[in-house]
């Protein structure tokens, strides 16, 4: 339609990749197609040796299906796993380090913690770059940043020479204080780019997270040298095909603190991009809690490689500053985010002590789940809930997926008879195991953090989430879960709804006095410069700025530090009516309040520290869609299709039975409508169950809310209450 511009928001799964658009009227032009704010979905399926062709397929079919036309996108986003898979794999760039005399081997050193507290045949991944490409330079910063040893200009490009003959594709520079002080690597970036190829890139830690702790600084450093040209390529590859289809804007890739970056920062920064995909699927979640009026919220989103599970406290989920991924620590503000390998595509076998073990191990895309008809021999949790009749046993993603019931069958069999059960029954233990892996992550980032669960829902997506929903509430004993329309599709509408963000650290480490809460003032001031400039390159109007100041601070004596917001720093200037001594003062008075809340006491008597000062920079994009609303939910059906299957269910105690199962499409259901299990509700992009006794209702944004029941029983349910389809 003339005058209507289009909003793109993609995430690249293991085995799916989703889009989710949304139509915008362009200014002055006509009113976007459909009602205001309504997204549309698809998958497509992933192409894993190259990621960007998967999205280049599913673009060209939004031209062909839904008539968008590539020159009227004026928006596009997309999360991506090849950051994570890399570390995870072990397949990026063959790595060179520049460290501070004496200290290249801090990267394996680390901090002498072992893997497993009693097993000590486990091992630590090898660092990232072996010890022969770890170069030692002669220089010297004190702590304050000031020059003890000059920089060895010499060693610095003989070092170059070493790393051309080597074969080396890229090159990480972490030397002792450059947090303080970046001079020293920037000089030897210079000399290494008159020695080495301009292909070559170089990460230095005081551009990569200029903030202490040298073993986390130079791993972080060291990831993103070994991302950059496998990110690289993909960029390129990515952004020559979006040319090639006549899609002119500039794509964003969402980065793993709940922002999105250009293509220049990710190729900067790859690092940034390691939680990409689960990370928009908890910002999408987050959005949608809010527009529903809840605080509190456990998500769990069942993918088909991995289940990713996180914490939505007091309405804002929760991040973390540190974590490891494939063996490598990383120092980058995430959202906190836990992942195991159970998705769909999890492979079920017995382990050598004879037990049932479902993933960490994938069937991936390819070949997939034997129920996907190519090839694959092994059964899976996806051919599990085939067997069960779950799942539509004749096709999925709206009859695009055909399915093979009988080879799925036939794997669930073999599982069995290792295990001396039927198909079914051995379906109905590859569940179980399914549900206790994701019962376990959820106690992980609740329970064992001290988080009473009793305060919470569940919010359930994810192209299995719905189909564990139910187990999982009864498992970690929450009695009701969320499910929103299009749940499949959750991590896209994430993407599409995010906004460009940009983060800065300081490391101040000084005394909460008068002459510390000066350097941590001047702090702040250097870093609104670099978001001013940021803001001005984005070219964002003033009223979309924002700014998120956070304090890291420690009693003394204390090995880590804990963040806290301090609201009197967002601003682009600080009140001047509000003396520095006061700020302090609120300072200690927030950093004492969080410290109890999060650990339940606190000691005002005690001295503080102030260790690192943050600064999150945001341009709001305005975008702002309906919660659980969607291109299918808004086709009512007048008549839906009513059908029965038999579906396998089993109370706690063991046995099971087949029960002749009514099964509804999500687009028959409106606001208001009540139903009681057993029922199965069909979507594009997900299915949920819900077992004997269990509620489903339909709220006022089309969400589905299911609530367990004690009554396992094997009733003959169904029953509407309510609304009649």
């Amino acid at each position: 339609m003339q005058g209507t511009r289009w909003r793109i928001g993609v995430d690249v799964g293991g085995t799916f990749t989703d889009f989710s658009f949304v139509a915008v009227p362009a200014a002055g032009g006509a009113r976007a197609p459909g009602p205001p704010g309504v997204t549309r979905h698809f998958k497509v399926a992933s192409t894993p040796s190259d990621p960007a062709q998967a999205i280049l397929a599913g673009l060209r079919s939004l031209a062909e299906r839904h008539g968008v036309e590539p020159t009227a996108v004026e928006a596009l986003g997309h999360g991506t796993t090849v950051a994570t898979n890399a570390l995870v794999e072990r397949r990026g760039a063959r790595t060179g380090l520049l460290a501070t005399a004496g200290f290249r081997d801090v990267v394996e050193i680390g901090r002498q913690t072992r893997p497993h507290l009693y097993d000590y045949r486990k091992r630590r991944a090898p660092p990232l770059v072996p010890r022969r490409w770890r170069i030692e330079i002669q220089e010297r910063l004190d702590g304050e940043g000031k020059e003890i040893t000059p920089l060895a200009d010499g060693q610095v490009a003989e070092a170059g020479r070493r790393f051309l003959e080597a074969g080396v594709e890229a090159i990480a520079i972490c030397f002792l204080h450059a947090y303080r002080n970046p001079e020293h690597e920037r000089e030897a970036a210079r000399i290494l780019a008159g020695v080495l190829p301009a292909d070559v890139p170089v990460s230095l830690s005081s551009s990569v997270w200029p903030e202490y702790r040298e073993f986390e600084r130079a791993a972080t450093t060291c990831a993103n040298a070994f991302l950059a040209p496998r990110m690289g390529r993909y960029l390129e590859s990515l952004g020559t095909g979006l040319q090639r289809a006549g899609i002119e804007v500039e794509p964003r890739t969402f980065h793993s603190n709940g922002g999105l970056m250009t293509p220049c920062e990710v190729a900067e920064f790859p690092i940034r991009t390691c939680l990409s995909g689960p990370a928009a699927g908890v910002i999408g979640a987050a959005a949608i809690a809010h527009a529903c009026g809840l605080e509190d919220v456990v998500t769990f989103d069942v993918g088909g490689t991995s289940t990713d599970v996180a914490l939505i406290a007091r309405g804002r989920p929760a991040f973390a500053l540190e974590r490891e991924i494939g063996g490598t620590v990383l120092k980058s503000p995430c959202v906190d985010v836990h992942v195991i390998g159970a998705g769909g595509g999890s492979i079920a076998e017995i382990d050598r002590g004879g037990a049932l073990r479902v993933g960490p191990e994938s069937a991936g895309a390819d070949p997939g789940p034997c129920a996907y008809g190519k090839g694959g021999e092994r059964p899976t949790l996806t051919d599990a809930h085939v067997v069960l009749g779950r799942l539509n046993p004749v096709a999925l993603l709206g009859g695009e997926l055909p399915l093979d019931a009988r080879a799925a069958q036939a794997a669930l069999a073999r599982l069995g008879a290792s295990m001396h059960r039927g198909a079914a029954e051995a379906a109905a233990g590859v569940v179980e195991v399914a549900v206790a892996s994701v019962a376990r992550a959820i106690r992980t980032v609740s329970v064992e953090r001290g988080i009473d669960l009793d305060r919470f829902i569940l919010m359930a997506y994810g192209g299995a989430g719905p189909l564990l929903a139910a187990e999982v509430a009864r498992e970690v004993r929450v009695p009701r879960v969320l499910i929103p329309s299009a749940p499949g599709t959750l991590c896209a509408r994430g993407v599409l709804t995010a906004d460009p963000s940009v983060d800065y650290v300081r490391t101040c480490a000084c005394p909460a006095n008068e002459e510390g809460w000066v350097r941590v003032e001047a702090a702040f001031e250097a870093m609104r410069r670099e978001a001013r400039a940021w803001f001005e390159a984005e070219g964002a109007a003033p009223d979309r700025c924002s700014l998120r100041a956070v304090l890291d601070a420690r009693y003394v004596g204390q090995g880590f530090e804990l963040p806290f917001h301090v609201p009197f720093f967002d601003g682009d200037r600080v009140d001047d009516r509000d003396e520095p001594g006061a700020r302090l003062e609120r300072a200690r008075s927030l950093f004492h309040q969080a410290h109890r809340v999060r650990y339940g006491y606190a000691l005002p008597e005690r001295a503080v520290e102030l260790v690192n000062a943050r600064l999150e920079a945001r341009v709001r994009s305005g975008l702002a869609v309906a919660p659980g609303r969607s291109g299918e939910a808004e086709q009512r059906e007048a008549r839906p299709r009513r059908r029965t299957r038999p579906v396998y269910f089993w109370p706690p105690d063991g046995g099971g039975a087949w029960v002749g199962t009514p099964i509804l499409p999500r687009s028959a259901l409106g606001p208001g409508d009540r139903l009681v299990g057993p029922v199965v509700v069909e979507e594009l992009s997900a299915t949920t169950v819900a077992r004997p006794g269990d509620r489903l209702e339909v709220d006022r944004f089309g969400n589905l809310w299911l609530e367990v029941s004690g009554n396992t029983g094997t009733g003959s349910g169904g029953d509407r209450v309510g609304n009649e389809v």
